[in-house]
């Protein structure tokens, strides 16, 4: 970990921001990519999106053409924000057929 700050009040600061990794698939105007996104400890993905940053970092992603075919697979890339159309957490998809058939 890096070096620790404390101010006048005692609260402590990092140099690092703490984050939690969220797997994701991401629809840009060209591809497709699912990975890992990081946001904020106790924060909403809308808030990473929002932020006045230009890039979003994606770890551990894999990236499809428009058929769904494999393009490549890295470790780590920054998707500009801008040619970001949707993004959608995997562990909150589901499928609405399977849920209106369990119902």
């Amino acid at each position: 970990m890096g070096a620790m700050y404390h101010d006048e009040k005692g609260k402590f600061y990092t140099e690092k921001v703490a984050k939690d990794m969220i797997l994701a698939t991401i629809q840009t105007t060209t591809h497709r990519i699912r990975g890992y996104i990081h946001i904020r400890i106790n924060e909403r993905l809308k808030n990473e999106l929002d932020r006045d940053e230009p890039f979003m970092a994606v770890t551990n992603a894999v990236v499809f053409d428009q058929q769904g075919e494999i393009l490549y697979r890295h470790e780590f890339i920054a998707v500009r924000k801008t040619h970001i159309v949707w993004v959608m957490p995997d562990d909150q998809a589901f499928n609405p057929q399977s849920e209106e058939s369990a119902g």
